[in-house]
């Protein structure tokens, strides 16, 4: 039986493997399905945070320009070129999230990017990704 606590730990993995994933695209520029699903093959894992996973990077990759167009609306003297990788891939995976998917709500997608900025950003990760997403938020809700 599948309880509240074990669907958040599927997400919150699925989201863990999308940043990596969404990282190695970054690095390498292959946007390939293929690509992607074989770098999820070198995980062991539940067949939905895999799915979950598809799921972020394939609307991070098909929206990208206008979860960038959002994002540098939402950082004040900011070139995304010179913020690092792992805070520019949480930035689109929350974006994608809190613009595309009202399935999740903004506070689960505000809570997770920070959650694991924690774990894969530097010390001041958090409450930039924090700050850069309410914002985005806010002018989603204004537009909405």
């Amino acid at each position: 039986m599948e309880t509240a606590g074990s669907a958040r730990s599927i997400r919150r993995k699925g989201r863990e493997l999308a940043l990596q994933a969404l990282y190695q695209i970054e690095i390498t520029g292959d946007t390939s399905v293929s690509a992607v699903d074989l770098f999820l093959s070198h995980f062991e894992g539940n067949p939905a945070a895999k799915e979950f996973a598809r799921r972020l990077v394939s609307g991070v990759v098909s929206q990208r320009v206008e979860i960038d167009r959002r994002i540098a609306q939402s950082t004040e003297n900011w070139k995304l070129g010179r913020l690092a990788k792992v805070d520019l891939v949480l930035l689109r995976m929350g974006t994608y999230e809190l613009i595309f998917c009202p399935d999740i709500p903004v506070s689960v997608s505000l809570d997770e990017a920070i959650e694991i900025a924690k774990r894969f950003g530097t010390g001041d990760s958090p409450a930039f990704i924090n700050g850069v997403l309410d914002q985005v938020a806010r002018a989603n809700s204004v537009k909405d």
